[in-house]
C-alpha cells in the first residue's frame, strides 16, 4: 500500500480550502493538547479524523478516560506524570479506544508545553502506525533501490539544482556527488554542451511530459572514459495534490552496446564489400590483391595472401615434406606500416617455412592461429627471417593472425594478419570474421587457379599447334602473328598456316574455331592437321574447304570459319575459297586497300554445303592480308565500320611486314580483348633478276 493510498483511506473527510498533499497530510498527523489535570483542551481535525470523536464530545473530558482501556490507565498516567514533571519527550506505540468502539495502534509523541503565565500542558501528536510503517518502508525502499540501482539517478529540484544523486551516475560521470549538489546541470558540467539538455528539462518541468530514451554522445569529467553513449529520460515529480517537486533523471550507459552494434555493422559491411570487390576476375594474382586489400584497414594493419605451391601444380614444385610448407606470395596490403610490409615476402617469390612457422602450423592443421598478444620472443615464429623479425618489431606489431584458405575441402594457402597501428588486439570476433572472409575469397581464388591451370594447358596446347617460322616460299614473304585473348578471357581456337606445297605453289591458312578453353584448342589442332594433309594432295582451296567442313562434323559440335588461299608463282595469283570467314584484304601499291568480294560460304562443320573457289590475279609487290575477327570485332562499333579502319591502316601501313603487323594490333586491338587474333600478311616478292 502506497502512502497516497493509506492517506485517501484514512481520511475520509470532505476536502479543505487547502489542497493536502504533504507528507504531514499524508501521515493524518493528529494533535491533542491537555491541562496540567488532563482534560482535553485542544482537539486538531486530525484527531477527530484519527479518533472519532467531535470536539464538542472531546474537549473537556479526561484524555485517559476517554481514549485509554482501564487495564492501561495506570501506564498511562504514570506516562503522563513524568512528561509533566519535565522528564523530556515520551515516543513510543500505544494502543487506544476510538469512538466506535474499535482499538488502533497509534504512533505518539508527548511533550510538555508551557504558556506565558507558566501554565503546564501537555502536547500529544500521534499517526496510525499501520500507515507511518508503510511510509517509513516506502522511504527506506526508495532510498536503497536509488542507492544501489544500476541506472545513473538524479532529483533536481525546480530550480533544476541536484538535490540527489546515486552511485551509479557518480561513476558514469566520474563525477562524485558533492560535485552535483546544489549545482545546476551547466556548473556540475561545464565540459558538456547542455543548453538543449536543459531546455528539455525545462519543457518537462513545465508541461509533465516525459522525455524518454533520448540518445546523448559526449564526453564525462574522467578523460580516461572517453565519449560515451547515454540514454537520458527526464520525468516531473509531483506531490500528492500534482504539485511539482522537482525532476528526475535517469541515465543508461549504452556505450558498449552502441559499440558492439556499430561493430557489428562494421563486419556486415565488410562481407558485403568482400562479397562484391573479391573475385571480379579469373586472374589468381589480382583475386587474392583484391582480398587483401577488402581486410585493410577495416580488419588488419597489413593483410598477405600466400598460396601453396603445390596447390597451383604450375612448373617444378618445390619439395614440400610434412614438416613444412612451401609458399608462393601473392598479394600484400598495408595501411602505411612500411617496416612491416618489407618483412613481409614480395609477392611472385616463394618461400618455404618449417614447421614451428605459425603460418605452417595454420596450413597443417586447416585451422586459424591467433596471437592476441605478440611478444618478442613470437617474432621468429611469425617472420620469414632474423631481419624480418627485428622489421616487425620496429613497426609495432602487437596482434596476429593467420587463417586457412579452404575450398572444397582442400587447403590453399593463407590469410595472414598483421596488426601494428589499431591499438586493439584481434579478439575471437575477429577471428571468425576473417574465417568468412577467407573462405569466401577461397571460393575466387580456387576458380582463378582452375581458370589459369586449365588456360595455360590450352594455350600450350594451341601454340604447339600453331605453326613455327615457315621455310623460305617461293615467290612469297610472310610475316604473321598470334595473341591469346586477355586475362580475364579465354584462350580460343584461332589459327594460322603457311604450307610450302613443292615447286611454285604455297598455301596459306587462316581459321577460328568457335567457343574456347581446351576443346576449341583440341578441335582446331584437329582442323589444322587435316589441312596440312589435304594441302599435299594439291586439291583446289574449294575442294579443301569440302574436306575440311566433313572433318569438322565429325567433331562434337564443332563450328569453325575458315579462308584458304594458294599462291602459284607461275600464274601470278591467288586462288581463294572461303568458308564463313572475314574476307581477306589485298593492298596494291599505289591503290586504296580492296576487301575481296568473295562468297561468303557456310562456316565449316555446317554440313552439305557447296564452297566456291575464286581466282585473284596478283602483281609484285602486292600483299594479301588474313586475320581473325578478333582483331577487328568490338562490342560498340559496327563490323563494316571497323573493316573501314583495317584498310585505312593498311593504306598507310609500312613496308617491312613486321612493321605492318605490329602497327594493326596496336591500332585495333583492345587492351582488354576477350577474343584470340590470329594475323596472317603475305606479300609477292619481286620477279628474280
Amino acid at each position: 500500500m502506497g502512502t497516497t493510498d493509506a492517506f485517501r483511506r484514512d481520511t475520509g473527510r470532505a476536502a479543505s480550502p487547502y489542497e493536502p498533499g504533504g507528507l504531514l497530510d499524508v501521515l493524518g498527523v493528529a494533535a491533542v493538547v491537555l491541562d496540567q489535570d488532563g482534560r482535553i483542551t485542544l482537539w486538531s481535525p486530525q484527531a477527530e479524523d484519527l479518533f472519532g470523536w467531535t470536539p464538542a464530545e472531546a474537549l473537556g473530558q479526561y484524555a485517559a478516560r476517554l481514549m485509554v482501556d482501564e487495564e492501561h490507565v495506570a501506564e498511562v498516567l504514570d506516562l503522563f506524570v513524568k512528561v509533566m514533571s519535565g522528564g523530556g519527550i515520551w515516543a513510543g506505540t500505544f494502543p487506544v479506544r476510538c469512538k466506535d468502539g474499535s482499538r488502533r495502534l497509534l504512533e505518539f509523541r508527548n511533550m510538555r508545553l508551557e504558556d506565558k503565565d507558566g501554565g503546564v500542558y501537555a502536547l500529544g501528536i500521534a499517526t496510525d502506525r499501520a500507515v507511518l510503517r508503510d511510509v517509513e518502508r516506502d522511504l527506506a525502499l526508495s532510498l536503497r533501490l536509488v542507492d544501489q540501482s544500476p541506472i545513473g539517478l538524479a532529483v533536481l529540484d525546480t530550480e533544476l539544482r541536484f538535490v540527489l544523486v546515486n552511485p551509479a551516475l557518480e561513476q558514469m560521470q566520474g563525477l562524485p556527488a558533492r560535485s552535483h549538489i546544489g549545482r545546476t546541470v551547466t556548473e556540475a558540467m561545464p565540459f558538456l554542451d547542455t543548453q538543449e539538455v536543459e531546455a528539455n528539462m525545462r519543457r518537462v518541468l513545465a508541461t509533465g511530459t516525459p522525455m524518454l530514451d533520448m540518445f546523448h554522445q559526449g564526453p564525462v569529467a574522467d578523460p580516461a572514459l572517453g565519449i560515451r553513449t547515454r540514454l537520458v529520460s527526464f520525468y516531473r515529480l509531483d506531490d500528492p495534490a500534482g504539485r511539482p517537486l522537482g525532476l528526475a533523471a535517469s541515465v543508461v550507459d549504452v556505450t558498449d552496446r552502441q559499440r558492439a552494434a556499430d561493430e557489428a555493422r562494421r563486419r556486415l559491411a565488410l562481407i558485403a564489400d568482400a562479397s562484391v570487390l573479391i573475385g571480379t576476375t579469373l586472374d589468381l594474382d589480382q583475386t587474392a590483391r583484391e582480398l587483401a586489400e577488402v581486410v585493410v584497414p577495416s580488419l588488419a594493419d597489413v593483410a598477405a595472401v600466400d598460396v601453396l605451391d603445390t596447390a597451383l601444380q604450375l612448373g617444378t614444385a618445390h619439395a614440400d615434406d610434412p614438416g613444412t610448407a612451401v609458399f608462393r606470395a601473392l598479394a600484400v596490403a598495408s595501411s602505411d606500416a612500411d617496416d612491416a610490409v618489407r618483412a613481409a615476402d614480395p609477392p611472385g617469390e616463394i618461400a618455404q617455412y618449417d614447421a614451428d612457422r605459425l603460418v605452417t602450423r595454420c596450413v597443417r592443421t586447416a585451422r586459424p592461429v591467433h596471437l592476441p598478444r605478440v611478444t618478442a620472443e613470437d617474432l621468429p615464429r611469425i617472420a620469414r627471417d632474423e631481419q624480418a623479425a627485428e622489421l616487425l618489431g620496429r613497426a609495432g606489431l602487437h596482434s596476429y593472425m593467420a587463417v586457412p584458405l579452404i575450398a572444397r575441402g582442400e587447403v590453399l594457402g593463407a590469410l595472414d594478419l598483421k596488426r601494428t597501428r589499431n591499438p586493439e588486439p584481434f579478439d575471437e570476433d575477429d577471428v571468425v570474421l576473417a574465417g568468412e572472409l577467407a573462405a569466401r575469397a577461397a571460393v575466387c581464388i580456387d576458380n582463378a587457379r582452375w581458370y589459369q591451370r586449365e588456360r595455360a594447358t590450352a594455350l600450350t596446347l594451341q601454340r604447339s599447334l600453331l605453326p613455327q617460322r615457315p621455310t623460305d616460299l617461293v615467290g612469297l614473304e610472310v610475316a604473321y602473328r598470334y595473341q591469346p585473348a586477355g586475362s580475364a578471357g579465354q584462350v580460343g581456337g584461332d589459327w594460322f598456316d603457311v604450307i610450302a606445297q613443292g615447286g611454285t605453289e604455297s598455301a596459306l591458312v587462316v581459321g577460328d574455331v568457335m567457343g574456347s578453353g581446351i576443346t576449341a584448342a583440341a578441335a582446331m589442332g584437329q582442323l589444322r592437321t587435316a589441312a596440312r594433309t589435304l594441302t599435299g594432295l594439291g586439291l583446289d582451296p574449294a575442294q579443301v574447304l569440302h574436306h575440311l567442313d566433313r572433318t569438322a562434323s565429325g567433331l562434337d559440335q564443332t563450328i569453325a570459319t575458315c579462308v584458304y588461299a594458294v599462291f602459284n608463282l607461275g600464274r601470278s595469283c591467288f586462288r581463294v575459297a572461303n568458308a564463313g570467314h572475314l574476307p581477306p584484304v589485298i593492298v596494291r601499291p599505289g591503290r586504296h586497300p580492296q576487301l575481296l568480294e568473295l562468297p561468303t560460304g557456310a562456316p565449316l562443320g555446317v554440313g552439305g554445303v557447296p564452297f566456291e573457289t575464286v581466282e585473284v590475279p596478283l602483281a609484285p609487290g602486292d600483299r594479301l592480308v588474313l586475320y581473325t575477327d578478333g582483331l577487328v570485332e568490338t562490342r560498340d562499333e559496327a563490323i563494316d565500320d571497323r573493316l573501314q579502319v583495317l584498310a585505312d591502316l593498311l593504306a598507310d601501313a609500312p613496308e617491312d611486314l613486321e612493321a605492318t603487323c605490329d602497327l594493326l594490333l596496336t591500332e585495333l586491338r583492345e587492351n582488354d580483348a576477350q577474343d584470340d587474333v590470329a594475323l596472317l600478311v603475305a606479300r609477292v616478292r619481286p620477279a628474280q633478276v
